[in-house]
């Protein structure tokens, strides 16, 4: 008798345990059905890294290549759509072959695309390293290709993320480790891709002429099958909710971005399918072993909270200054290439095609502020003479916005000076220009070109 009082009384603690275990599951389940979360984001130290400096919290998922996948402040739950595995805040890069190996169905004809989460299979990228120190965080992790079933991406992926006020800086790299050394050209990359949670559904930018100059800001919609692109002149964008809260990306130098909206607006959370989308986007060429680095931030608050940030952050001057002795300073070519990854000093630009043409990112300045260029450059070719483009908001590079000057065919360097402000179309604001060494080329021929710029170097 004693022993059956024994098990019977065991018996009733442990109901009674399992009742309370099971009111504890539940009130877990009511509050994450209210905030939109499943119960186990609640668990941020589990899923999620993350550093906060009691203003704003962020964090990497360690379940999916460590992407960033949590924002927040004191008032709002995380503001970032971690859907799928091709949403979160990640790093996104694209090459050619297109297509590249076997795509997924729902994905026909894709390129190269590592991205950091994983894959349209459901596949993570792998995490090598993850370093939290309270105040940094850092990964470091093997990509997967997008549209791939479970295949790497053929490159690392590093990411350093800081914290001030109610603003991230981001800083990433990408180290390609490609077998392939086809030189596919220029594609536009995401820089970064961006995914935010449904209740962020108004998207707004500056567009305007006069940047920050607190003009008013214009609403982007898409749409509703592809997402717009739009000029983003003071090189930011944002998605708030109804009230005017929300996240903003600015990534200084970027003019060009992609976003829109997908679903239904003013509701979702995280694991929803409703969401918001940004991406400044440029355009580069990555070679098959290039180090490619990057810088961002990330700006939760009120829209005139964000773009205050915004001011502080981003360079108000963005002069033509393109040195090209490390890298090439964004530019792309038509009808022409240089000699890859590493560069040193000068881009050494082959001239064995018809009509090689080297073009610069999109850009913004005012042309009084830049009258003249300067080109560096040493040619290795026939005599002819070369050609500057010039164009302003809303223009193609055409013939009657350009000017012409007689190059030097010695194989020496000489700086050309190119005023351009002989042209009397040069004037107002000017979104960038193009550089054709000669009007044709031959094989053997080349030009070293060691900048472009508004200042007179040596």
């Amino acid at each position: 008798m004693n022993s059956i009082d024994s098990v019977c009384r065991w018996l009733s603690r442990l109901q009674a345990q399992l009742g309370i275990w099971l009111v504890a599951l539940m009130v877990v389940a009511f509050v994450a059905r209210a905030s939109g979360e499943p119960p186990f984001f609640q668990d941020r130290d589990r899923r999620f890294s993350t550093i906060s400096n009691g203003t704003i919290e962020i964090g990497v998922d360690r379940q999916s290549g460590g992407a960033i996948g949590y924002i927040a402040d004191r008032q709002h739950g995380n503001i970032v759509n971690c859907h799928d595995k091709g949403r979160y805040i990640q790093q996104s890069y694209y090459s050619g072959p297109k297509p590249f190996g076997k795509s997924s169905p729902h994905w026909p004809n894709w390129p190269w695309n590592p991205i950091t989460a994983g894959d349209d299979y459901g596949h993570s990228g792998e995490i090598l390293k993850l370093e939290n120190d309270g105040k940094t965080l850092y990964v470091k992790s093997v990509p997967k290709q997008w549209a791939l079933n479970d295949a790497p991406g053929e490159c690392i992926f590093e990411t350093w993320i800081t914290l001030d006020g109610n603003t991230a800086t981001v800083r990433q790299r990408l180290t390609n480790k490609r077998p392939d050394k086809t030189d596919y050209g220029p594609f536009p990359q995401e820089l970064p891709a961006l995914y935010t949670a449904g209740k962020l559904c108004h998207l707004f930018t500056y567009t305007g002429n006069a940047p920050f100059t607190g003009q008013p800001l214009t609403e982007i919609h898409d749409d509703g099958r592809n997402w717009a692109y739009f000029n983003a002149t003071e090189c930011w964008a944002e998605l708030v909710d109804s009230d005017g809260w929300g996240l903003g990306v600015c990534h200084p130098g970027i003019y060009t971005f992609a976003g829109g909206f997908r679903g239904r607006p003013n509701s979702g959370g995280p694991f929803d399918n409703s969401t918001g989308y940004i991406a400044p986007v440029g355009r580069e060429i990555l070679d098959y072993n290039i180090v490619y680095e990057y810088r961002y931030y990330l700006v939760v608050g009120k829209t005139d909270q964000i773009r205050d940030c915004v001011y502080n952050h981003c360079e108000r001057s963005n002069l033509p200054d393109y040195r090209f002795l490390e890298d090439r300073q964004h530019w792309t070519y038509e009808n022409a290439g240089d000699d890859g990854f590493p560069i040193m000093g000068a881009l050494k630009v082959h001239l064995d095609k018809n009509d090689p043409i080297m073009v610069g990112p999109e850009a913004f300045w005012q042309a009084a502020d830049v009258p003249r260029i300067f080109i560096k450059a040493a040619y290795h070719c026939k005599a002819a003479k070369a050609e500057v483009f010039f164009k302003r908001p809303g223009e193609t590079f055409a013939q009657d916005r350009s000017l012409r000057f007689d190059m030097v065919p010695d194989g020496q360097f000489h700086i050309y000076p190119v005023d351009l402000s002989s042209n009397p179309k040069y004037t107002g604001a000017i979104t960038g220009i193009r550089f054709d060494p000669i009007p044709d080329g031959s094989p053997g021929e080349y030009v070293e070109v060691a900048y472009i710029s508004y200042r007179r170097y040596p």
